[in-house]
């Protein structure tokens, strides 16, 4: 099972990284083309924690002995608050806001949320391999554009591209620390992983309400509301018809 995290985890970090290679080779796609992956990972993360991550983690307190999958959520909510609030974490949409972070602290902003994703992911698929593969899809997706944004604004601080590769690939690294250290310590926090799951949803959702579906509201251009809203709805999709083609595929086993 360990191989098995440590690929899906990889997976979800070299997919992220492929928006930052984007700005690279095309810088003219950043503001349009990250709007439009903005709003899909805004749909695929609200989808995973609704349709995935929430009745996973239920079904999982069931069988413990029960347990409130709402208090772990507020918590997985408030954590990222005060992270986010304390870490000074610099997200797409704060590129605008005339904040100028400095390179160090978008490295460990983007190092601790991607170990905290990395944790997420590992859980999610010790519980169900069908639900943490949906994770490790959630996480990439809400990625791309923020590893935009992070190369957008490593080069705006005098970074050269291949310093700019390295410092995000350090920083997504972080993940596989996170992800199997959950797997070293899972036996110890087995019966805990429902809420752990709840925690994940929580994130998800904050993520989705707090930075994504927000930085939407700031685009001037009304005619890119109907892509972003079809993108937004294609995201929601996908993961519906992941989650039925995969259920399919493990009752038919």
């Amino acid at each position: 099972m360990l191989i098995q995290i440590i690929l899906i985890t990889t997976l979800g970090s070299v997919v992220s990284l492929f928006g930052g290679f984007l700005l690279l080779l095309r810088k003219n796609w950043n503001m349009a083309f990250s709007l439009l992956l903005t709003s899909f990972a805004a749909g695929v993360l609200l989808a995973t924690a609704f349709l995935d991550l929430f009745p996973e983690s239920m079904e999982h307190l069931k069988e413990v002995g029960g347990g409130d999958v709402f208090v772990p959520a507020l918590v997985g909510i408030v954590c990222f608050f005060l992270l986010e609030r304390t870490l000074l974490w610099f997200h797409h949409h704060h590129g605008s806001h005339g904040i100028k972070p400095t390179v160090w602290m978008i490295t460990l902003g983007d190092g601790v949320h991607n170990f905290i994703d990395g944790v997420a992911i590992a859980a999610t698929f010790i519980l169900n391999p069908s639900i943490g593969v949906m994770t490790a899809l959630a996480v990439a997706a809400h990625e791309i554009p923020q590893e935009i944004a992070d190369f957008s604004v490593l080069l705006s601080r005098g970074l050269s591209k291949q310093k700019a590769i390295i410092f995000n690939v350090a920083s997504a690294l972080t993940a596989l620390v996170g992800a199997i250290g959950m797997y070293l310590f899972s036996e110890i926090l087995e019966m805990h992983l429902g809420f752990i799951t709840a925690f994940a949803a929580g994130m998800f959702v904050y993520i989705a309400l707090s930075d994504l579906i927000p930085e939407l509201h700031h685009s001037e251009n009304k005619k890119e509301t109907i892509p972003q809203i079809a993108a937004f709805l294609v995201g929601i999709m996908l993961v519906f018809l992941l989650k039925t083609i995969i259920g399919e595929a493990a009752h038919g086993v």
